[in-house]
């Protein structure tokens, strides 16, 4: 989900450079009239205004008014090194990286950053999505920990690289996900030291391979002959929560992990459209642990870059890669119910011109009843939206794509949506479903790429339809609503939530839809989640640098939207150089936790300690000042 994370180009740039797309494309035409025509943007003025009627249910006309329901003062834009929340509201840290988890685990040194052995018995870095879950009056958060800053974790010697086996070990360990009660004190939030819910998952922890490519070659190696079994879970961005108590880690950029050490090794077409190139993103984990040499293990990389399904309560079962839910660069998992009681997971695959997902479960819901294989067989479908707002769910089957067996369309995911001509976007990032109404929204966060350049895979990214700009730099929300007020309907009508955009800079389409004023711009929105009152909050990954294109805009921040009236508020701004990633609730939903990630990747930060200190991600909670109800 991150524009910007390495002190390396973005994760979609370098995989420009290592799989560079045609320079030219044979719609130039379709960009040279899109801006002009204007005829689905609507001069730049309403984006999202159609009300669509389907049986009872239509989508709401955006009218851009005040709304009384968002409750609190805008905060202004800024590019202080702190958290800034608005007037009546307080923050507090409630986790940071190397947070140790066990009373006898070292507390994170500043001057090492820690070791092998330290960073598996602590918090994990880079926290993304997260989720929160009560056991009786116990509460266990569960947190991804997306990847690592290499000039941080190995920022105590001059080459900032990891130059041995434990530098790997040390990296890996700081991978996965990470499971911790915690407890509040006279306020406070904090880990719960030596809970029995605690648990590290790593890039080294068992893992159960599941679903329709379980046991297929395709997911055979020398290690595991069976295809059943694979080694950890890292880059998960996102998150997703089931029904029956369960918490979904969304596996993103997997490929950049995995390099070849032979000489004259090139990549084929499908390790090209899934990024898998000679070169890793400096982590150099094929050093010290070869299964990440494609060049020995091809089949390696097909085994990630799936959904993982935790049980966060049971500290000794087995995570359980979903593969019925499909492989690419998953952003979040957001599951909701059909009519009928079938699961459907919405999910979006975070690259340049790829494509918006839904699974739908062969099997129903019950409450109370056994569910725990609900995920493991289901129908994939990916979207296709027409000009003309509306929209279809389009099934992948061997038939539609050409493939051998439901294993291949799995394992291959990305090449099954382009053989039925799913409609490339603008990088789908997270998906929520609001609670109170039969509708879904997404974030496709930028595209410089939309009309100048196919994506991976040669598909054309026409401008047009939810991705209305070219060289989209800002970013915008689509929502849907499924025919009949039915998540399992396979047709549905859609238009622009928002459009993000600069009126500080431009008169034109870049300044953004009738709902973005200068005094509550932003770009890139990545994270999304709706709270219980129906509230959508936006979280933003995207350029800090306050100026150009993005002057006015400050650091990352988190806002807050109102379906009804398309009123957006900024709730929040990050300190330098992080994004705002991953939110969830307390129980109560009186504290709201959200995640501070990458603080200071460019160099230019100190968060949370401040002085000379190691910027470090963090998990904050944010109360109100009387206590009272947070969405």
């Amino acid at each position: 989900m991150t524009e910007t994370h390495l002190d390396i180009p973005s994760f979609d740039d370098y995989d420009e450079v290592n799989s560079p797309r045609p320079a030219a494309t044979d719609f130039d035409t379709v960009v040279d009239g899109a801006m002009s025509r204007r005829n689905f943007l609507g001069g730049g003025v309403a984006f999202g205004a159609a009300a669509l009627v389907m049986g009872s249910t239509a989508l709401t006309p955006l009218r851009a008014q005040a709304s009384d329901r968002l409750g609190f003062n805008a905060v202004a834009t800024n590019s202080m090194d702190t958290v800034t929340v608005p007037s009546g509201y307080n923050w507090q840290i409630v986790a940071k990286w190397g947070d140790p988890l066990w009373s006898g685990a070292a507390d994170f040194e500043q001057e090492t950053r820690g070791t092998g052995e330290t960073q598996e018995r602590a918090f994990g870095d880079n926290n993304d999505g997260m989720a929160m879950f009560a056991y009786g009056e116990r509460t266990i958060l569960t947190v991804n920990n997306e990847y690592t800053n290499r000039s941080i974790i190995y920022g105590n010697r001059d080459s900032k690289l990891p130059e041995n086996a434990d530098d790997v070990r040390k990296g890996k360990a700081a991978h996965g996900v990470s499971v911790v009660e915690v407890a509040q004190d006279n306020g406070h939030w904090s880990i719960v030291k030596d809970s029995p819910f605690n648990r590290r998952i790593t890039a080294d922890t068992p893992v159960a391979l599941t679903g329709p490519a379980a046991g297929h070659d395709l997911l055979k190696t020398e290690a595991d002959p069976s295809g059943l079994s694979a080694l950890g879970t890292w880059n998960n961005c996102g998150n997703g929560r089931t029904p029956w108590g369960t918490y979904l880690a969304c596996e993103e950029n997997f490929n950049g992990y995995f390099s070849a050490s032979a000489d004259g090794w090139e990549q084929d077409a499908a390790q090209k459209r899934y990024g898998i190139n000679k070169e890793d993103w400096g982590y150099a984990w094929a050093t010290a642990d070869e299964r990440f040499d494609v060049s020995k293990h091809p089949n390696e990389p097909h085994r990630c870059g799936y959904i993982v399904e935790i049980d966060p309560l049971d500290p000794t079962s087995t995570p359980k890669k979903r593969t019925a839910l499909g492989r690419f660069k998953h952003e979040n998992a957001e599951v909701v119910l059909a009519n009928n009681g079938q699961v459907v997971v919405y999910m979006g695959d975070d690259e340049r011109g790829e494509f918006l997902y839904k699974f739908v479960s062969a099997g129903s819901y019950t409450v109370g009843g056994d569910n725990t294989d609900l995920l493991e067989d289901g129908t994939l479908y990916v979207a296709k939206f027409h000009d003309n707002l509306r929209g279809e769910w389009l099934a992948l089957t061997e038939p539609a794509t050409g493939m051998n067996n439901k294993a291949e369309i799995c394992v291959m995911t990305r090449q099954a949506a382009s053989a039925v001509g799913a409609t490339t976007m603008d990088r789908p990032e997270w998906i929520s479903a609001n609670p109170n109404k039969i509708e879904a929204y997404c974030c496709l966060t930028n595209n410089k790429n939309r009309g100048k350049k196919p994506n991976k895979g040669g598909d054309e990214t026409p401008v047009g339809g939810p991705n209305p700009r070219a060289g989209n730099n800002y970013g915008q929300i689509v929502r849907w609503v499924p025919d009949g007020g039915d998540h399992g309907n396979t047709a549905f009508a859609w238009d622009l939530f928002v459009v993000a955009g600069n009126p500080h800079v431009h008169e034109d389409d870049y300044a953004g839809s009738s709902n973005i004023t200068k005094e509550n711009t932003f770009n890139s929105p990545d994270g999304l989640a709706f709270d219980s009152t129906g509230l959508l909050w936006i979280q933003t990954d995207g350029k800090y640098s306050n100026e150009g294109d993005y002057v006015g805009q400050g650091n990352n921040q988190m806002l807050v939207g109102d379906p009804d009236s398309g009123e957006i508020r900024r709730f929040m701004v990050g300190p330098r150089e992080c994004e705002i990633t991953g939110i969830t609730w307390s129980p109560d939903r009186r504290s709201l936790f959200v995640g501070i990630q990458h603080p200071g990747e460019k160099g230019d930060s100190h968060y949370p300690d401040g002085g000379s200190s190691v910027p470090r991600s963090t998990v904050i909670a944010i109360r109100r000042d009387d206590g009272g109800l947070i969405g």
